[in-house]
């Protein structure tokens, strides 16, 4: 008996979605061994955030957060990241798809990476991740720094890394956005 395939049509898989989710993931994980800090409890990655403005760009939001989890479970299993992996990775990849897609910009992607991660992920790893699911207690400020620092090396790659890419023709930003013709030329 074959299976049915019709049970598999509507679900909105799209291949090439998948395909450079796992090409993203291998990225953020291949290279964390060789890019991550420890600073303080932190262990910082700028790689993380070099995924996620890709990611963000090139899938959106929910996939963005989606990668930044999957590679924060796999640098956890190896041993080269902490807890602080989840909120750090994950707000800023869903922040930096939501405003790439407000407006197509890829700079305002990575600003909302930066702004998440920089300051936002800080807070929730301070007064949530640390004390409850780590058992310790870390100061805001002690975090801010090495979150910040982090995120703004890699959202800078990220950019570069999706302008190169766009002027090789490896990828076109024109086919990501639901812009008019007219606003694409304009970009």
């Amino acid at each position: 008996m074959s299976p049915d395939k019709s049970n598999f049509q509507g679900i909105g898989t799209d291949t090439r979605k998948v395909a450079y989710s796992v090409v993203l993931v291998a990225i953020g994980v291949a290279l964390a061994p060789y890019t991550s800090l420890p600073i303080g409890i932190a262990k910082v990655n700028p790689t993380q955030h070099f995924v996620n403005v890709l990611s963000a760009v090139l899938l959106g939001p929910w996939w963005a957060m989606t990668i930044a989890g999957v590679i924060g479970v796999l640098r956890n299993v190896m041993g080269i990241g902490t807890l602080l992996a989840f909120p750090g990775g994950m707000i800023g990849a869903l922040l930096a798809g939501f405003l790439y897609r407000r407006r197509w910009n890829i700079y305002e992607g990575a600003i909302g990476e930066v702004i998440c991660t920089g300051f936002i992920a800080p807070v929730v790893s301070a007064l949530f991740v640390a004390p409850v699911l780590m058992g310790k207690a870390i100061p805001l400020f002690a975090l801010i720094p090495s979150f910040l620092t982090s995120t703004v090396a890699g959202a800078i790659l990220g950019v570069l890394a999706i302008k190169l890419l766009n002027k090789a023709d490896i990828i076109d930003l024109n086919s990501y956005s639901d812009l008019p013709e007219a606003e694409k030329r304009r970009k």
